[in-house]
């Protein structure tokens, strides 16, 4: 790819038969000057989805095969419905299970001070991102992946160091993650299922065969081309997690409060500890949402013309996802903390103080039910999270192929990324406890990087937007230090409640 083609290819243009001599050599060089650099524009756009000019039916049209030739981007016939599917599959997760155990530590209304503030920055970086996508409408430049707008903002060496981790681990990590709590959950229900009992303490994690089970049904479903193809796993993973996010919240409504709930903030002795625990209950609140990572590879599936850019589908599909993540997450918190208050469980939230403390009186149908939606979820989302992995690995392949990927070399590379990732689930299947540091480290990418972004990339201050620039200077340097604080009380706990680094050993 990025090779100029040779002087035969070049364009050829009829001449007046008038023209001779210095105005003919004038001619024939300025053509051939002129056809060079255009294709040498094309060829240095490998990668960043450029576009020529719009076609008959108004639609930009290709100049770069590589994007028709990778998962994210080789279909563009997505709309709103399909972003919202995909937005909502990668955009609630099991980390919402936790937003009680943040509140019982923040209190009422700190908690919903923070909840609320929260959704709001990150709905407002998902708002820069889609409008980085297509930085100047009309020209066709797409910037369908994270990476691709941070190089674009950031130059060659910065972009790829800022960026090259969070990315890295909100895919391949997230999907490591949800091969391990998947497995665990499976594990759950077939023994609810089977001996009529099962709760959350008796296998945390799973052991090496159910992690086994679990990856080879998440690699057997990611066999799907591209990223437009999954759009009905999508459906079925905001639908599950729709499902299991209401039920978790309204079942221990109907059963009613266990005796003796208290709603104070759980203080302790030491005044640095009760710092640290506040940092900690902020960040299970930021980390609650997800899928910032994925928000320009899904848009990056939806046509764009000059009359309606790719930014107003997507647009539109975000403000409906994240009314319906706003529905399920807030009460989750509410309800959750209201039912519980200080007596849930800080290892796994909602879902194991339902088990502990109304599985006694709840039927095995409903606790059934719960598991399964976790484990429908958990393979459902592990096809989006994995896309930009299977996405990467075919853009080496083509990059050094100059070819299309074919079907054998397509299964190959998800088997192996499957290999890869279940290896790492079995070697360290205490990767959730280190959540907390890791989604610390990779907090940028969601609350401070697409501000950053937009100073470098839309220049407000130089454009007499000065509110935008002080916006988004401000927030860019917030998020930084958040990411900070965040990591270093991720490591105090790690450092005062210890860490169970059970290699090779999952249970």
């Amino acid at each position: 790819m990025g090779e100029i083609g040779n002087v035969e290819q070049l364009p050829f243009h009829h001449l007046p038969s008038s023209a001779t001599g210095p105005e003919l050599s004038l001619h024939v060089i300025s053509v051939a000057a002129s056809s060079m650099r255009e294709m040498q524009s094309a060829a240095t756009s490998t990668s960043m989805g450029v576009y020529d000019s719009s076609d008959s039916s108004g639609y930009l049209s290709e100049v770069n095969p590589q994007e028709a030739w990778l998962p994210i981007t080789e279909s563009r016939n997505g709309n709103t419905v399909t972003s919202v599917f995909h937005l909502l599959s990668s955009g609630i997760g099991i980390q919402a299970l936790l937003l009680p155990v943040a509140f019982s530590t923040l209190g009422w209304a700190w908690g919903i001070i923070c909840l609320s503030l929260a959704f709001t920055w990150q709905l407002y970086t998902i708002w820069v991102l889609v409008q980085l996508h297509e930085s100047v409408p009309g020209i066709g430049t797409r910037y369908s992946r994270y990476l691709q707008l941070a190089i674009a903002a950031f130059g060659p060496k910065l972009g790829k160091l800022l960026a090259i981790f969070p990315v890295m681990y909100l895919s391949g990590g997230s999907c490591v993650l949800l091969i391990i709590r998947g497995a665990g959950t499976m594990e759950l229900f077939f023994k609810m299922i089977f001996r009529g009992e099962a709760t959350i303490e008796d296998n945390p994690l799973a052991g090496a065969g159910w992690v086994l089970g679990f990856t080879c049904m998440a690699i057997a479903l990611a066999q799907r081309p591209n990223l437009n193809s999954i759009a009905g796993f999508s459906l079925i993973g905001a639908l599950t997690a729709i499902a299991y996010c209401t039920l978790i919240w309204a079942l221990p409504i109907s059963k009613g409060r266990p005796s003796g709930v208290s709603y104070n903030s759980q203080k302790e002795e030491s005044g640095m500890s009760e710092m640290f625990d506040v940092l900690n209950a902020i960040g299970m609140i930021v980390l609650a949402f997800r899928g910032h990572n994925l928000v320009l590879e899904i848009q990056g599936t939806l046509p764009s013309s000059s009359k309606c850019p790719s930014k107003k589908l997507m647009w539109r599909g975000v403000t409906l996802s994240y009314i319906i993540i706003a529905i399920c997450l807030f009460p989750i918190a509410i309800a959750g903390f209201w039912t519980y208050g200080n007596k849930i469980p800080s290892n796994g939230g909602m879902l194991t103080a339902f088990m502990q403390l109304h599985g006694h009186d709840t039927s095995r149908f409903a606790k059934g039910l719960v598991y399964l939606l976790v484990v429908i979820n958990c393979l459902s989302s592990f096809q989006i999270y994995a896309m930009p992995v299977f996405d990467n690995l075919e853009f080496r392949y083509t990059c050094m192929k100059n070819k299309r990927c074919s079907w054998w070399v397509r299964t190959g590379f998800r088997l192996f990324f499957g290999g890869l990732a279940f290896f790492i689930a079995v070697a360290f299947p205490f990767l959730p406890s280190l959540a907390a540091l890791i989604g610390g480290i990779a907090l940028p990418l969601t609350l401070a990087y697409p501000c950053f972004m937009w100073i470098s990339i839309k220049k407000p201050h130089q454009k007499g937007h000065g509110v935008m620039w002080c916006l988004n200077l401000g927030l860019g340097c917030l998020g930084m230090v958040l990411s900070v604080l965040l990591v270093v009380a991720a490591v105090w706990n790690l450092a005062t409640k210890g860490l169970h680094a059970n290699f090779f050993h999952p249970e």
